[in-house]
């Protein structure tokens, strides 16, 4: 069975957000990002990783996004089979975003193996999805 394990909010001001969470909801930061795709934290619950990021590429924030998107932007599903569920999930309409996978080095042909990889898909109405066999920092 696949669990909810990672939210993902764009936002212009990654700062002022964490901290919202952390001040707010007691969130432990685990980690942070800055690199050519989008700079942020990654927050947890012990149980689901929330990261909060300000996209710097519109490749990696997907085209219907941009880079000056603020809100929900993903949310990521640990799931046990990797492969199986990339079957399904094409199977059930919901094509994997290639260009966001190339753009990171993730998805089913990537040989990356470490936390917060995932692929990218996308879902009913517009909602992108995650699935990472690995899962995310801080779950």
């Amino acid at each position: 069975m696949a669990k909810l394990k990672h939210i993902a909010i764009a936002t212009q001001d990654p700062d002022s957000v964490a901290e919202f969470y952390t001040t707010v909801f007691d969130l432990e930061e685990v980690g942070r990002v800055d690199n050519d795709h989008a700079e942020g934290y990654y927050l947890t619950d012990g149980n689901v990783n929330i990261a909060i990021l300000r996209f710097k590429s519109v490749t990696v924030a997907g085209e219907e996004f941009g880079t000056g998107y603020a809100g929900l932007h993903h949310i990521g599903f640990q799931v046990d089979d990797a492969a199986a569920t990339d079957a399904v999930l094409r199977n059930s309409n919901a094509p994997a975003r290639d260009e966001i996978n190339m753009a990171l080095h993730s998805g089913m042909g990537s040989r990356h193996g470490g936390r917060n990889v995932e692929t990218k898909y996308s879902g009913p109405d517009g909602v992108m999805i995650d699935i990472s066999q690995n899962g995310w920092v801080g779950t």
